[in-house]
C-alpha cells in the first residue's frame, strides 16, 4: 500500500513514516503544497494524508485542484485547526475523511484502514427518496434532476435521515450521529440545520417532521 504524506512538519513526518513503515505502508514524503500536488497528480498512490497547513499552497488548494484533475485517490486530511468550518471546507474540496492534532496514531492508522475499505468496495449506489437524489462519493445532492447546494454538515445530516426514513430521530441521535458523541457545542444547531435543510428542499422534497417533545421524522 502506498501513501503520499504531504505534510512540512519534519519531526512529524519523520515519526509517521517510521510508524505506517512498520504498518506495512510505503511512504513518500512531501514537504510542501506544490509538491504535493504533483506527486499526487502523478498517481500511483492507494492513499493520501494531506496538512491543511502548507507552505506554497494550502491543503484546501491542493484537494480541489486533485479532485478536478480527476485523482480520485482518498484524502485523509489533518489540521491542527478546530470548528466545522475548517472540517465542512476540507470535505467540500473533497477530502473523504478529517482528522485534527494532535491525534492518536492508532486512530490514524483505523482512519486509513476504514479509507481503504471503502475504495475497495467501490462507489456505493446513489441513494434515493421521491425525487431527491445524494451521490455520496461526489457529496452531490440533486432534487428533480437539479443540484441542491449544500454544505458539507447539511449532505451529512440529510444523508443520516435519508438512511433512516420513517424512523422518529431525537435531537440527540442526531447530535451523535452527524456531529458525535463529543460534541459540546449547543445542542439547538440540530434545530438551525434543520430548518435550513426544510427550506432547501422546500414543496418538492421529502419532509422532515418534528414530532413535539420526541424528535424528527423523515420521509417522501
Amino acid at each position: 500500500m502506498k501513501l503520499l504524506l504531504v505534510d512540512d512538519d519534519a519531526v512529524l513526518t519523520t515519526a509517521l513514516r517510521r510508524g505506517l513503515t512498520a504498518e506495512g505502508f510505503t511512504v513518500e514524503v512531501a514537504a510542501d503544497g506544490r509538491e504535493g500536488l504533483w506527486r499526487g497528480r502523478e498517481g500511483g498512490h492507494d492513499l493520501i494524508v494531506l496538512d491543511l497547513l502548507l507552505p506554497g499552497l494550502n491543503g484546501y488548494r491542493v484537494c480541489a485542484q486533485l479532485r478536478r484533475d480527476g485523482v480520485r485517490t482518498p484524502i485523509l486530511m489533518l489540521t491542527a485547526k478546530d470548528g466545522d468550518l475548517d472540517e465542512a471546507e476540507g470535505l467540500d474540496t473533497g477530502a473523504d475523511d478529517y482528522l485534527r492534532k494532535p491525534f492518536s496514531f492508532a486512530v490514524l492508522v483505523a482512519r486509513l484502514h476504514a479509507l481503504l475499505r471503502r475504495a475497495a468496495l467501490g462507489d456505493p449506489p446513489p441513494l434515493e427518496v421521491g425525487r431527491l437524489r445524494l451521490d455520496l462519493p461526489a457529496r452531490r445532492a440533486e432534487l428533480a434532476g437539479a443540484e441542491l447546494p449544500l454544505t458539507a454538515r447539511e449532505f451529512d445530516l440529510l444523508t443520516y435521515l435519508v438512511r433512516r426514513p420513517g424512523r422518529v430521530l431525537s435531537k440527540q441521535d442526531l447530535l451523535a450521529g452527524v456531529w458525535d458523541d463529543a460534541f459540546e457545542g449547543d445542542p439547538n444547531v440540530v434545530e438551525v440545520y434543520v430548518a435550513r435543510l426544510r427550506r432547501k428542499l422546500g414543496q418538492g422534497g421529502p419532509r422532515i417532521d418534528t414530532l413535539r417533545g420526541a424528535g424528527y421524522r423523515f420521509g417522501p
